[in-house]
């Protein structure tokens, strides 16, 4: 027995496709002029004049509601009518004042955004105070035309910080998106909304290549002998067999872990003398690849592996070179480097 083919979906009239390629140029006009007189800030105080209040939905509804209550009231003299039409009218301008007060008063803190990687999102801190004695409730914070909202309370006189993240599309510096800040509370008839533009930059490294290759071989020291590159050493770990006597921080606990997984109880340990006759360059033309960005993450993920290892290792990129470094403050360095390459 074969099932019924689906219902076809009916397609959208053309009218209504055109009508919606005209306007969308106007209204993004329209949000860029408005956008641009609001001035960059990390701290926004919401006042009267950069607050806005609408009706939802419900609120709409709710006004054709009570205007057939008043119409019917007025055709058949219901005083009950009357009452219960002029109460649900002050009901809901209360809960315009009470949901505009909400927002108006309520101060944005937009902490500093910490540098991350491409892919893995980023994280934006933002501090709601509030100064009055009043607590404020369901007050929610997202990027501008993103899904997605973060919702809290901000008791009286007290602070809440909320978490909004949003995903950069390439690595570099960018300016933290438009945020907005709205709430319906508390009858979810009307909603107050406030643009916010922050001032902030975020740095976002480039992705790392996954699986990270081997690091490359090292380079002879300017001023060494060249016996380094006569001892056939080819790639460059910076590591040895482990030796009797040989420190404990030496060992390169990483690589032991790997070898008691495979069932070798092979111990390794840094080997400081190779270190002094090579040194490690992470050379932008020595990947091996022809895409920039495939380069940019090879070496990415080289630095990684480089800090991991705590060698000492240097960074060549076109017109830019980053001297021979270790710690976080050379990974750093060379990430920031990459990221704006």
């Amino acid at each position: 027995m074969q099932s019924a083919p689906p219902a076809p979906t009916a397609p959208t009239p053309p009218s209504a496709a055109r009508k919606h390629t005209l306007l969308t140029p106007v209204r993004a006009r329209l949000r860029d002029w408005w956008w641009q007189r609001l001035p960059r800030t990390n701290t926004l105080t919401l006042t009267q004049r950069n607050t806005y209040i609408l009706p939802t939905g419900a609120g709409w509804m709710l006004a054709l509601t009570l205007l057939l209550l008043l119409v019917a009231s007025i055709n058949f003299q219901l005083n009950l009518g009357y009452l219960l039409t002029f109460l649900l009218v002050g009901c809901a301008a209360s809960g315009v004042y009470v949901c505009h007060s909400t927002l108006r008063g309520l101060q944005l803190h937009l902490g500093e955004p910490a540098p991350q990687f491409l892919g893995s999102g980023c994280t934006l801190e933002v501090t709601l105070t509030n100064t009055a004695r009043r607590a404020r409730y369901a007050i929610g914070m997202t990027v501008h035309d993103a899904p997605g909202w973060v919702w809290s309370d901000v008791p009286a006189q007290g602070s809440s910080v909320v978490h909004v993240t949003f995903q950069p599309a390439s690595r570099g510096l960018h300016a933290v998106p438009t945020l907005k800040a709205e709430t319906r509370y508390p009858l979810g008839t009307f909603r107050v909304w406030s643009i916010w533009r922050p001032a902030a930059h975020v740095l976002i490294y480039p992705k790392a290549e996954v699986p990270a290759p081997a690091l490359p071989p090292g380079e002879p020291r300017a001023q060494g002998s060249g016996s380094a590159a006569a001892s056939g050493i080819g790639e460059f770990d910076g590591v040895r067999a482990y030796r009797r006597g040989d420190p404990l921080k030496l060992v390169v606990w990483k690589k032991a872990a790997k070898s008691f997984a495979t069932g070798v109880d092979d111990l390794v340990s840094r080997d400081s003398q190779q270190s002094q006759q090579q040194e490690l360059w992470l050379d932008f033309s020595a990947t091996g690849l022809a895409e920039r960005e495939a380069r940019i993450s090879r070496l990415t993920a080289w630095v990684l592996q480089a800090d991991r290892l705590g060698v000492d290792y240097g960074l060549r990129l076109p017109g830019r070179e980053i001297a021979q470094g270790s710690g976080a403050a050379q990974r750093l360095r060379c990430l920031e480097a990459l990221a704006l390459c």
